[in-house]
């Protein structure tokens, strides 16, 4: 979203979970704004569901025509901390950035990616959380797009269980 041709994008810094407030009001103010979100995986009473997320939390980007738009009220602006500056103005950002971000969206406007973990196969894994957590195993692979294969030694034998990817880290 490049408005108009003379500006160029800013990084701000929101309150904590004031990121929407903060899009809202900045647009109010005839600014453009990003806020590139993903879809989390959140956990909760036994159920997993994915719910919209700000893929950098508490940050977002703002296009400001500097010559033009009296970018100071941005520092001001309900839900917004501070515009990141470099000394006293404030500090442009590539457009590339934005472009890149942008080009990783699905249909849906959310930020894609990738959720494969990068462990070698045979990597001695820990288990983070759940009722094997800080057991050690070794990664055997995918089981799904969401679950991996560990090898955990149980009992004296080498057994494999299926684990939700998050569970699991590079030991």
């Amino acid at each position: 979203m490049n408005p108009s041709s003379s500006g160029a994008w800013y990084v701000i810094q929101t309150h904590v979970n004031a990121e929407a407030k903060a899009a809202r009001n900045l647009e109010r103010q005839g600014f453009g704004i990003y806020l590139p979100r993903y879809l989390k995986r959140r956990s909760h009473a036994r159920k997993i569901e994915m719910v919209p997320a700000p893929l950098f939390p508490r940050y977002m980007f703002v296009w400001i025509d500097i010559e033009t738009q009296r970018w100071r009220s941005v520092q001001s602006t309900f839900g917004v901390s501070q515009l990141v500056v470099n000394g006293a103005d404030p500090a442009p950002l590539a457009s590339q950035i934005i472009n890149r971000l942008r080009a990783r969206e699905d249909g849906d406007g959310y930020v894609q990616l990738d959720q494969r973990p990068k462990i070698a196969l045979g990597a001695t894994v820990r288990v983070l959380t759940g009722v094997f957590a800080e057991n050690l195993g070794l990664f055997d692979g995918m089981a799904d797009r969401d679950r991996v294969a560990v090898l955990l030694d149980l009992l004296g034998r080498k057994v494999r269980v299926t684990l939700d990817a998050g569970m699991v880290a590079v030991a």
